[in-house]
């Protein structure tokens, strides 16, 4: 993969990470720069970026330590999502990936083409959140 695509999926991810950039904001640039998905894998601590090809750039990410719950809570893992939508004060991704996790997800997958992001569980469930109008 070219290395200005690797370079903008570093910068979307730190933006994450470090508060600096929304998802819109994420979402907004990763499209621009030709991305077609990523996923964030919160047990091994990564988040992959497609592209249309098939070509993906793996990152190492901010591990939170908390383990996954064993179970996906829905209702738990939709209150974090809704906070993160809403940007409530004190909100961080740290934060928000600490109440997943404890919510028992695993990770999640965001499809531009799709308009969505899929939460999944350990034992397989998930849970659709389809982007903000």
């Amino acid at each position: 993969m070219d290395a200005q695509l690797i370079a903008l999926a570093r910068r979307c991810l730190d933006g994450a990470e470090t508060g600096a950039m929304t998802f819109s904001q994420i979402v907004g640039a990763l499209i621009e720069g030709g991305f077609e998905s990523y996923v964030v894998d919160y047990r091994r601590a990564t988040a992959t970026y497609f592209l249309p090809g098939g070509e993906s750039v793996e990152l190492a990410a901010h591990a939170v330590a908390i383990p996954v719950a064993a179970a996906l809570n829905a209702e738990a893992l939709k209150a974090a999502i809704g906070e993160a939508q809403a940007l409530v004060p004190g909100y961080t991704y740290a934060g928000f990936c600490a109440k997943a996790k404890a919510a028992g997800c695993a990770g999640y997958v965001v499809s531009f083409s799709g308009r969505r992001a899929v939460y999944f569980g350990r034992d397989g469930a998930v849970h659709t959140e389809l982007f903000p109008e």
